[in-house]
């Protein structure tokens, strides 16, 4: 397995990732909609986000990667967040935000990615990340201590209006 960052090569890859959400976690699905409407325009969002270019608005520079498996097939998408200097983002967003497609979720693959994507996040110079969860998301709280994270405390979201488990991850250098 490995991560790579978005590329207008893995179009149907990506596709078959969307349709999995699309009808498996409709609520998810919408973060990747715009993938399906116009996909060169989506990817070369991601890369310029990457960049800090063309922000929108209460967006920070943010790096995307995608964990393929043998066969290609994008399994999962991580999301480093370079900084987390806005009100949101330190108290429920966090550096670091992940998805596992429905259909292989509990199987390891988020505990792999995430382990994947510290060093990445410490080459950006980010030596402690700051990971959230919904409280009552045990799989991700499960991702999340699997690789070293220590719960500081559970706030109430504002942007999401419920309980949010915030940990603090050390990133290791690759």
């Amino acid at each position: 397995m490995e991560l790579v960052t978005p590329s207008l090569e893995r179009m149907q890859a990506f596709a078959v990732f969307y349709q999995d959400f699309e009808l498996h976690d409709v609520d998810n699905a919408e973060y990747y909609r715009e993938g399906m409407s116009d996909f060169p325009k989506y990817v070369q969002r991601l890369i310029d986000e990457e960049k800090g270019v063309n922000l929108r608005q209460g967006y920070v520079p943010c790096s995307h990667f995608w964990l393929l498996d043998s066969e290609q097939r994008i399994l999962g998408a991580i999301r480093v967040r370079h900084h987390i200097n806005n009100e949101f983002l330190s108290s429920e967003g966090g550096h670091i935000g992940y998805d596992i497609a429905p259909s292989y979720r509990g199987a390891g693959y988020g505990k792999h990615m995430l382990k994947l994507v510290l060093p990445k996040a410490n080459a950006l110079g980010i030596e402690r990340a700051l990971v959230t969860a919904d409280e009552d998301n045990v799989a991700s709280r499960h991702v999340i201590e699997s690789n070293g994270g220590e719960l500081e405390n559970i706030v109430m979201g504002e942007v999401f209006p419920n309980p949010i488990a915030r940990y603090w991850v050390e990133c290791i250098q690759g």
